[in-house]
């Protein structure tokens, strides 16, 4: 496993699913995670588990301030911050475009896609200042194909994805590492809302066919290392095997 002793990793949507995954990774690398949330208890609860080298920190992506502010608790706590892990994410509103919502798909796009930027705005300048830092988004095959009843989330993705290229573009020089992580389809809660709304092909998916969290968690990490350098600025999927391999996830 990627050795993080001593470096700092900030990790939104960390109440459950791959954020909680990927809490639990990160300490196990050796890393301090600070764990930012909606979800105050059960972050709460997560920090207790890991112990001292965890933070919880009641945050709102789809607010820059609250943003800023865990960034700001972050460092207070750790003394830095090497890594902003971008997890936060919501599914919902599953619907027909010509019959949407348009204050729900709002909703949405304001936490997959302004909590995106939310994080990045809100790191990059503290790490460009230190030197350089890696920011990893959580994506999603839907950012390059469109699927039924998925716009919302569809074009998030797809605006979440090119976030990574402009910060790869603009932060390299910097020591800015941004790489996207589509993991494929997980075991979560959102997987439970999908399969709940009976639209597109994904909802038809059985549950076996859906990789656990501690992959695309433990993929996360080892992208934090020198060994993923050549994946920066791009989008990783963990459909591809060979990624897969590397990541050691499965045998070589």
């Amino acid at each position: 496993m990627t050795d993080l002793t001593g470096k700092a990793v900030l990790i939104t949507g960390a109440s459950r699913g791959i954020g909680a995954a990927a809490a639990r990774a990160f300490a196990a690398a050796g890393a301090k995670v600070a764990l930012a949330a909606r979800s105050r208890d059960a972050i709460a609860d997560l920090a207790g588990e890991i112990g001292s080298d965890a933070v919880a920190i009641t945050c709102d992506v789809a607010r820059f301030w609250e943003v800023e502010a865990a960034v700001t608790a972050a460092i207070e706590s750790f003394g830095r911050l090497d890594v902003l892990v971008n997890n936060a994410g919501v599914i919902e509103p599953i619907a027909p475009l010509m019959s949407s919502d348009p204050e729900d798909w709002g909703k949405l796009v304001d936490i997959n896609l302004k909590g995106v930027y939310h994080g990045m705005r809100a790191a990059l300048p503290v790490m460009a200042a230190a030197g350089g830092g890696t920011i990893l988004t959580v994506s999603s095959g839907a950012a390059s194909r469109p699927l039924e009843g998925w716009s919302a989330y569809c074009a998030s993705k797809a605006g979440a994805a090119m976030l990574t290229r402009s910060a790869d573009l603009e932060g390299r020089a910097s020591g800015i590492r941004a790489i996207g992580l589509s993991p494929g389809t997980v075991a979560t809660e959102m997987q439970v809302q999908i399969k709940a709304s009976g639209v597109n092909p994904v909802s038809q998916l059985d549950w076996s066919e859906h990789i656990p969290p501690d992959w695309p968690a433990k993929a996360l990490v080892w992208l934090c290392g020198a060994e993923a350098d050549d994946l920066v600025g791009t989008e990783v999927s963990l459909r591809d095997p060979a990624i897969r391999e590397r990541a050691g996830l499965v045998a070589a």
